[in-house]
């Protein structure tokens, strides 16, 4: 990182992106925890602002000091700017001779520039990039969305204690694509650009060269990796534990809510909703997000193939640490800690890992 951008010339960056077009979203206090919404001024970013998370507990905490990003990950990743909760694939109507026409209703997204995103989350992207752009057949809903965004990164600079990032070798420090990657010091940030778009942007900025002493503070301020405790194996062999104990064990306290598949950045299973009108004649065909841990996900027929929470998190612990390897050559877990830290059960998959293997 060879450019330095002060803490008070920050709002320069958010008219950069005003003037080039973007819609800014930035982490914000919502309802006790940090997520990410519409960002407008650098008074909504939480400042001093820590988080603390153990399984089933995740605690805001203020304190007094200067930084905006002084906390490892809040309860939503980035995944709905791209893969959307829900939204309308298609209408169809009937025509007066009888005819249905179908009608594709594709997004069309407002650019947006993500500010604070965490490299477990940009490890995500990749995968969900993978399955819905780089298979065989380009989701145009998803690509829309996609193409419409600018990455704004910022290095972890402590762990929560659910974090695990360095185990799945997705973190804590940065390196998938990005277009500006900001490490953050008392008196401002260390930036540097991957992109050309944010080569642009930064050219727009009020930077000065960053001197030797503050990229030894910020290298000194980067001590999520030394911090986190929890530890993934690569490639668990879980086929090969289908029978164990452990499952029903585990089955008995999961509660099927599926908070697990709604927090989690990888996850991708959804349904499709047809939405007749009232007058008959049209119709629309949603996605919604779905989850294995939903009832309805695995009726085929008239017969439900997974009817409990044991069958539940079964599958969905085999798919994201073992199929997972079959379909992308890796895990689907990038050690991000958000299930363990919101399963009101106190689930944690690492520990249940350790038991089956």
């Amino acid at each position: 990182m060879n450019h330095f951008l002060a803490r008070e010339d920050f709002p320069h960056l958010l008219s950069a992106l005003t003037q080039a077009g973007y819609g800014c979203v930035g982490p914000q206090i919502r309802q006790g925890a940090i997520v990410f919404d519409h960002l407008h001024s650098v008074t909504q970013l939480p400042q001093g602002w820590q988080d603390e998370q153990q399984p089933a507990h995740y605690r805001l905490q203020q304190t007094d000091s200067p930084y905006w990003f002084n906390w490892s990950n809040g309860a939503s990743a980035i995944k709905p700017y791209t893969f959307a909760p829900q939204e309308n694939l298609w209408t169809v109507q009937r025509d007066q001779s009888g005819r249905l026409r179908f009608q594709a209703t594709l997004p069309q997204p407002q650019k947006t520039a993500i500010i604070g995103v965490r490299a477990c989350d940009l490890a995500a992207l990749a995968l969900q990039d993978q399955h819905f752009l780089h298979g065989k057949h380009v989701d145009p809903y998803y690509q829309a969305r996609r193409e419409s965004l600018l990455l704004i990164g910022v290095n972890c600079t402590h762990a929560a204690a659910t974090c695990f990032c360095v185990s799945t070798g997705d973190g804590p420090d940065i390196r998938q694509p990005y277009d500006l990657l900001l490490s953050e010091i008392a008196a401002g940030f260390l930036l540097s650009s991957g992109s050309t778009a944010g080569a642009t942007l930064a050219a727009q900025l009020p930077l000065t060269p960053a001197s030797d002493a503050q990229q030894h503070t910020a290298q000194q301020r980067m001590q999520a990796a030394t911090q986190q405790q929890r530890h993934l194996p690569a490639k668990p062999p879980l086929f090969a534990h289908l029978d164990h104990p452990h499952w029903q064990t585990v089955g008995a306290r999961c509660l099927a809510c599926g908070n697990c598949t709604s927090v989690c950045p990888t996850c991708f299973c959804h349904q499709a909703v047809e939405i007749p009108d009232l007058d008959g004649d049209t119709s629309r065909h949603e996605r919604r997000w779905d989850s294995c841990f939903q009832p309805g996900h695995s009726y085929i027929h008239g017969w439900q193939i997974r009817s409990n929470a044991t069958d539940y998190y079964r599958q969905w612990l085999t798919h994201k640490l073992a199929g997972w390897h079959e379909q992308f050559g890796r895990s689907g877990c990038t050690g991000c800690g958000r299930c363990i830290s919101w399963c009101p059960a106190g689930i944690d998959l690492t520990a249940e890992v350790e038991q089956l293997v």
